[in-house]
This record gives C-alpha cells, structure tokens and sequence, in this order.
C-alpha cells in the first residue's frame, strides 16, 4: 500500500529491546527524517545501503568518537513494518552503551518514541488494521501455546478479515436499502422481505459466533481465575507449589498458616490458570486471620473455577456455604495416601496426594475437561476477541435485532430499519478501525511497551 509521506511528521526512535543487560540491543528509528538522522550517526552509512540490507557500521558521536560498532538495517517506505522510511541497529546489549547510541540519534533530530508508536504509524499507514495491532500485543504477551496460536491468528487478520466481511455483506444490503428509499421513482427492486431478513440473519450469525468466543478471549489474555479453598490444614498451600512446580507459600501443620491471598499463574494444558491459594476457612481466632477469611469470600466470589480441598483421611466436613459465584467447582480430596474416610465413598472428586505426587495428572484432566478450553473445542480458527471487541459486537447485535424486529413489520417505515443498519455498520467497522477511532487508539497503543 503506497503512503504520502508527512512532512510534518516527526521521526522517532527508541530501543527495543528489554531494559537491562544483554547480548545485544536493537534501536528503530522510523519517519520522514530516519535515513538522514542515521546518516549522521554513522557518516553517511544508512543512505548508501540498499533497502533490506544489513551493513557493518559504527556509531559515532558529535566529536566522532566511536560510541558502539553493529549491524544497521535499512528499510525504505513504504516496504517497513511502519511503512515508513525506518532503520534499525543491533549493537552490544550493555545498558549504558545502548542509552548512549539512542541519546546520540535523539541528538541527530529524533524525537523519543511513546508507547506502541512504531505499530500506532503502521496502522495509520495502512499496514495493519487495529485487529492485527493488538494481535502484536497480544503475542509478546501471550504465555501458553493457546493463547499465542490465538495471538498469531489475529496478527494474521482473521479477526479484522471476518468482521470486514461482514461489514462488507451489511453495506450491500444498506445500500440496496437506502436507493430502494430515497429513488423510488426508479423503479429499484427493493428485495422481498425475506431475502432482506436473511441478510441481516447472515451477518448477525457472524456477530454472534464471534461473540461466543469472548470467554476464550479472557481467559487466554488474563487466565482463568482459579481459588484454592477449604479448611484449614487440607493441604491448599501443599497443592500450589505442587502445581506451580516449586515451593512458593509456607507449608505448615500449624493451622491458620496463610492468612493472605496468593496468587501466581501456570500453564495447564496450554490455558494459564492464575492460582489463588486462600485463608483456611473457619472462625477466626484474631482480627488479622478474620480480614484474610474476608479476602477468601471475596477470591471465591470473583472465581472462574474453585477447587474446594479436603483432606481425604478425615471425616466429611459440611458442605461450605460459598457466597453467590457463577464459577465451576471441583471437589479434590489431599493426603489419600493416609487412607480414606469411609464418608467419602461415593463422593466424585479428584483423589491425589501432595506427597506422594500421585493423582495430578487426573486434576489437570479434571480441570481442562470443566473449562471447555482443549485445543479441540478450538475448530480450525483461533479467534478470541478482547473486551473492546465484545463491547462493539454487542452493540452490532442489538442494531441488528432492532433491524430485523422492524423489517419483520411491514406497516413500519424501512428507513428506520436502515438506522439501525447504520448503527450496526458503524459499531462492525469500530473493531478494524475503519471509522473515527482517534480516541481510541489513545486507550489501545498505551498499553504497548516503548519501541514497538
């Protein structure tokens, strides 16, 4: 896609690479000005290497001492990542020496990158719709197998592809609609009611599948809420090490050990569970054991999934009132190797040992089989839309079923049906950014780091 480049466009730069020590480092420079600032830094290195060509150089300070010596990268508009004229250079990774190579392009007339800038231009420049934009986020960020097949998905455009197309089916029928109003002295078919219906039928069948995959979303960028809970000395602390796979809260037979939440995230089967081990639950002996009973209800009433811990040894204990939650439970009996009560037969429940390390592989079954998360329940396409998504697709939904209420009225107005239409075309062509999202990309490119 050609660009008309912006004079008044600033260039920025910035590192991009993680802060810290290193092998190596990466710096990017990209806008109007970028070859000529790096020219600068180099001796005229940049304008002399072909695009998407590497090249020895060195950078060199005002009075020509050598700062760093790398690989410099060229790559002219509109055939970069920002569609810009951009260069990057890799050079040794020592936090002082690459703070020194960026103050020195800033110094030639860069202006220091914001957060997500770079992918910010790229979508500006019709390199990338604001789908595959948070797509990039969400693969630097993504921490299971799922959820960066998820991420590689809609970085590809698959989300910005399917609703497009739909946006695209609805603009026809709008269109059709408006002519068949405001030219009816023209003699245009306005469509039988019924084909009209299955078109909008169409694309809201679209919205909702795409809907149906906001659970998955969620819990692929955040992780399913998982509260670890029962009475004290049941082994809850004994079962997050166990699961996280080292030794990260106190285990002790004194009950009321842990008196705060903690929280930490695992990978089960490719979905991140973020693991809550709680308070044990029973009358509090002082006020601070009292307040991390109260964080316990307030983990458990947030919950994706609780499971409840017993120990298996002991007597059936009554059945603990939870406050109001919509989370799956599942019963999991500790410390079988002690031999099991009697009042547990016939009880369904995961049946292990922290000790023995026997029956976690049937908790990790257990746990992916009640979430509905296995890479089948996937189909061919891993699209999960995030929160912004969700919010736009809903409010598609709604003008789509206004619409069809009134086409299904053949006493009403059909341009009032064609509002509705307009309302849903809009809210379809918020999630690729195909309408004003100035506001918008504000909230989205925020969250990115400096130097992507």
């Amino acid at each position: 896609m050609e660009t008309i480049p912006d004079p008044h466009r600033t260039t920025i730069a910035a590192i991009a690479t993680p802060p810290g020590m290193g092998a190596v480092s990466l710096l990017r420079i990209s806008g109007p000005d970028a070859i000529r600032i790096a020219d600068q830094a180099t001796g005229g290195k940049a304008s002399s290497v072909m695009s998407r060509t590497t090249r020895y150089c060195t950078i060199r300070d005002a009075e020509g001492q050598i700062l760093d010596d790398g690989l410099m990268t060229v790559f002219r508009g509109p055939n970069s990542y920002t569609g810009e004229d951009s260069v990057e250079f890799t050079g040794h990774g020592g936090i002082l020496v690459t703070r020194e190579v960026l103050a020195r392009f800033l110094a030639c007339g860069a202006v220091a990158a914001g957060p997500g800038e770079f992918t910010q231009r790229a979508f500006l420049n019709g390199k990338l719709d604001l789908t595959q934009a948070e797509g990039v986020m969400d693969l630097i960020s993504a921490q299971t197998r799922l959820s960066l097949r998820a991420a590689r998905s809609q970085l590809e455009g698959t989300l910005g592809r399917r609703t497009t197309e739909a946006r695209d089916q609805l603009l026809e029928t709008l269109a059709h609609l408006e002519a068949w109003i405001d030219f009816p002295e023209e003699d245009i078919d306005p469509q039988t009611g019924a084909l009209l219906r299955g078109r909008v039928g169409s694309v809201l069948g679209v919205v909702d599948s795409l809907l149906a995959t906001a659970d998955q979303g969620r819990v692929l960028r955040e992780g399913v809420r998982t509260v670890i809970f029962g009475e004290p000395n049941v082994g809850k602390s004994s079962l997050l090490n166990r699961l996280l796979g080292f030794e990260r809260a106190i285990v002790s037979d004194i009950a009321g050990t842990t008196r705060d939440t903690i929280e930490e995230v695992v990978n089960l089967h490719g979905i991140p569970l973020r693991l809550v081990d709680t308070a044990g639950v029973r009358e509090a002996s002082d006020r601070i054991e009292a307040e991390g009973i109260q964080r316990t209800v307030r983990q458990i009433e947030a919950a994706d999934l609780l499971l409840e811990v017993a120990d298996a040894s002991q007597p059936r204990p009554a059945d603990a009132i939870l406050p109001a939650t919509a989370a799956k439970r599942l019963q999991v009996l500790n410390k079988t190797d002690l031999g099991e009560h009697p009042s547990w037969a016939g009880i369904e429940a995961v049946r292990l040992s922290c000790t023995t390390d026997t029956g976690f592989d049937l908790l990790s079954d257990a746990i992916r089989d009640s979430l509905h998360f296995s890479e089948a329940d996937w189909g061919e396409h891993a699209v999960a839309i995030n929160a912004r998504h969700q919010a736009s697709l809903q409010l598609a939904r709604t003008s789509l079923l206004a619409a069809l209420e009134l086409l299904n009225d053949r006493s009403t107005d059909p341009e009032l049906a064609a509002i509705d239409l307009r309302e849903a075309l809009d809210a379809l062509g918020e999630i690729p950014g195909k309408v004003d999202t100035e506001d918008l990309l504000g909230v989205i490119f925020s969250s990115f780091c400096i130097g992507k």
